[in-house]
């Protein structure tokens, strides 16, 4: 009951069909490398339309090419985006998320997983290679990783992004969540926002998410 409370407005599942459509694709073990990563790509261009939604616009008047004026909207906070690219499950992903969101600037982290032996509580990831753009107190931070399991990694992550700057938002973007990986984060960094396709049960003893779609960096890079 806790975790799901804790998950209350914090945790958005983007239940559009199309999207769960190609969710069932990535999670089948006979979909192929070059269609497992165009899969990436069109969720991240999914995800981004979601966000979007969430974002505050305002009302602006243009003149149309038979001289008159029309309402319309705009929404600023587009041009005020940071993506950071979890190298190198997330490369696809991010692909996608800069179809719908252009103007972003980018950063990159590299961090690995490491398990000592079988065992959630014995995984743990390290960064290697942090890149990330200066980040102002307007910006959005969108962090890319495909597989929200431990959390291990995210934790890392959100650690080197919160050495960058402090934004106005900071939101995660996954493909599948696993509930143990979601309160490592959330209880973590109480202000973050997560966007994930679907939500698993559970962690087997290597960390790895139930049922999920495997290892996505190998299955997008071979």
């Amino acid at each position: 009951m806790e975790g799901k409370k804790l998950f209350e407005g914090r945790v958005r599942v983007v239940e559009h069909p199309l999207a769960q459509a190609v969710l069932t694709v990535l999670r089948d073990k006979d979909t192929d490398q070059i269609l497992f990563r165009k899969g990436l790509v069109k969720l991240g261009r999914l995800i981004g339309y979601e966000l979007i939604k969430d974002m505050p616009t305002e009302e602006v008047l243009v003149e149309t090419p038979l001289n008159v004026k029309a309402k319309g909207i705009r929404i600023p906070q587009m041009n005020h985006i940071v993506i950071i690219n979890v190298l190198r499950a997330a490369t696809a992903l991010v692909e996608g998320l800069l179809k719908a969101l252009p103007s972003a600037r980018q950063g990159v982290v590299v961090a690995k997983r490491f398990e000592d032996k079988p065992g959630i509580e014995n995984i743990w990831a390290e960064t290697y290679y942090t890149k990330i753009p200066e980040i102002k107190p307007e910006d959005y931070v969108i962090i890319a990783d495909p597989m929200l399991a431990t959390g291990s990694t995210l934790l890392k992550v959100l650690d080197e992004v919160y050495k960058a700057g402090r934004p106005k938002k900071v939101i995660v973007v996954s493909v599948i969540s696993a509930p143990y990986g979601l309160n490592r984060v959330l209880s973590a960094f109480p202000d973050v926002i997560i966007y994930t396709v679907a939500v698993d049960p559970e962690l087997n003893e290597h960390g790895y998410i139930v049922p999920g779609l495997g290892d996505a960096g190998d299955r997008a890079f071979g």
